[in-house]
């Protein structure tokens, strides 16, 4: 299984390593103080004094989500990150990002960090590439809305 997963979770693993030196990071990974698991193996766990990282989370449906942030134990924090101009889900199931949301805003305790382009960290070119799908969009729901008119 792991062969078919990790693909999917070389981001994370590049993130890590450039964190952690690497020696230190397979020490942390064998010894479970470091665990990636895929989000279906979840269900049923209680996460106690951990951090608990969900990343790419415009990707989970609303169920997934659910069963992801009520696995929240005693002493624990989590971390949700996605980016919700990148879903990859089908048109008809809703992110569980854009739900959950929704569905927090006002829970106590719970707090939002929005990042825009200003914060890319990457090749500035990536900024500018952002930028100009920003307003690709914009001009394209204009003119849908001035064919409509």
């Amino acid at each position: 299984m792991k062969d078919k997963i990790d693909p999917y979770l070389q981001p994370l693993y590049d993130a890590l390593e450039d964190m952690i030196p690497n020696a230190k990071l397979k020490e942390y990974m064998e010894t479970d103080v470091i665990q990636i698991a895929p989000l279906a193996f979840m269900r049923g766990r209680t996460l106690n004094d951990a951090i608990i990282v969900l990343d790419e989370a415009q990707n989970t449906t609303t169920h997934q989500i659910k069963m992801f942030l009520t696995r929240l134990g005693m002493g624990s924090k989590m971390i949700v990150t996605g980016d919700v101009t990148q879903i990859d889900l089908p048109r008809t199931t809703q992110s569980g990002l854009i739900h959950a949301l929704r569905v927090l805003r006002d829970v106590k305790g719970i707090g939002r960090v929005e990042f825009g382009k200003k914060d890319i960290v990457r090749h500035q070119l990536v900024q500018r590439i952002v930028e100009a799908y920003e307003r690709f969009q914009a001009d394209s729901v204009q003119q849908t809305a001035n064919s409509e008119q």
